[in-house]
């Protein structure tokens, strides 16, 4: 028996990307629940279980939210914990609907960015690493992830092309993903190659751009789902793990390992019957290091894991290997929308198993893998979390 039989997730939106907004993370949490019940038909009286993720909420928190929303529920969350934030979600609301303790759970997050914003968070995320890094001049995530990629290319003989890889077959998804904030823009490798740099190896198309937005979902079971002729996606297996591989000087791999063994055996599925991958990728080294500790690749092999695989949704080039990854471009090319960016992977996802993905559809997509990382001190992120999700009959 699946661990979580007979709950489904429902209903994905994206909404209000931009820049900058005048709107607040309340706003963007407010109007991705309207969206839900607009696309459902369910009225707000009947979702009793809402989770919450969001950077910037501040004293507005989820409990205040319920007021100002106008709703009243029977279980509630908070997890601000970056970008395994969604997975968590819907990992801990499947249980939820499961042990009966409610029956419809929105799943939302959202952040606003107004001017300057984004350095007033990076500046209070953590204090531990405004002691290690502010001193030094190396505020922000930037710094802790050029200590990563440094790291990663010493030690197994990454180049700049091989990042290259990932941030160039993303961006030609998110060219055929309209929401996208980037999608207009093509990428050569000569585009990226010749950004200015930003810290250390890191150059301009390896950063992330913060910017304001919303993502969502529901769960409930996929009894209620049929009734209401709702398409569901299921959820095969899932786990996650927090500040793994403590001993590591830096890192350069995650908690992924500790189980990704274990999530493969309890979905009767392995690496290869994976259609798509959606991996949290606010700087390519991330992405590159999933790929290897989901079982995509050995340690190590990832620079030419990619340069082997084609990475875009339609599958239209010579490469051997083929694995649609970040289908609607990812963060890198939507853009970091707080909190709200570790549902992206999972709203896309649910897209795509329920084919509603529409310009940017993976063809026959059945099973997705999400992987979820997060909430970076100096050295390393301490969060891992990764889902197995189906579509039609798997």
């Amino acid at each position: 028996m699946r661990s979580y039989e007979g709950i489904v997730l429902t209903s994905p939106i994206s909404l209000g990307y931009a820049r900058q907004s005048a709107h607040g993370a309340g706003w963007y949490v407010g109007s991705v629940l309207r969206e839900l019940l607009g696309a459902t038909g369910i009225e707000k009286a009947d979702v009793d279980g809402l989770s919450v993720s969001s950077f910037s909420l501040g004293a507005d928190s989820a409990v205040a939210l319920t007021q100002q929303l106008g709703l009243c529920v029977r279980w509630i969350e908070e997890a601000n914990v970056g970008g395994v934030s969604g997975v968590l979600a819907l990992r801990r609301a499947a249980r939820a609907v499961q042990c009966g303790e409610a029956e419809i759970v929105a799943c939302i997050g959202g952040d606003g960015a107004a001017h300057r914003s984004f350095e007033l968070m990076a500046a209070q995320f953590s204090n531990w690493s405004i002691d290690a890094a502010f001193p030094y001049g190396a505020a922000g995530p930037n710094g802790p992830f050029s200590l990563i990629t440094e790291h990663y290319m010493n030690r197994y003989g990454a180049r700049r092309e091989d990042f290259a890889r990932i941030c160039l077959d993303q961006r030609y998804n998110a060219n055929h993903y309209p929401p996208a904030l980037l999608g207009h823009k093509t990428l050569s490798l000569d585009d990226y190659l010749t950004a200015r740099p930003i810290a250390g190896p890191l150059h301009l198309f390896d950063c992330v751009m913060p910017c304001a937005g919303g993502e969502g979902f529901l769960v409930m079971s996929e009894e209620r789902a049929l009734h209401l002729g709702i398409p569901g996606v299921r959820i095969l297996a899932a786990d996650e793990r927090h500040n793994a591989h403590a001993e590591d000087p830096i890192q350069d791999r995650g908690g992924w390992t500790d189980y990704i063994d274990a999530l493969y055996d309890r979905a009767h599925a392995g690496p290869e019957d994976v259609d798509l991958l959606q991996t949290y990728d606010d700087y390519p080294v991330i992405s590159m290091m999933q790929m290897e500790d989901l079982g995509f690749c050995a340690k190590g092999e990832g620079p030419q894991f990619v340069q082997g695989t084609d990475m875009r949704f339609d599958h239209s080039g010579p490469a051997k290997n083929k694995l649609p990854h970040n289908t609607c471009g990812g963060q890198l090319s939507c853009g970091q929308a707080g909190a709200a960016a570790g549902f992206l992977g999972v709203t896309e996802t649910l897209r795509q198993l329920t084919g509603a993905a529409v310009s940017h559809q993976v063809p026959q997509a059945r099973l997705g893998l999400i992987s979820g990382y997060g909430m970076v001190n100096y050295d390393r992120g301490l969060c891992s979390a990764a889902a197995l999700l189906a579509g039609g009959d798997v």
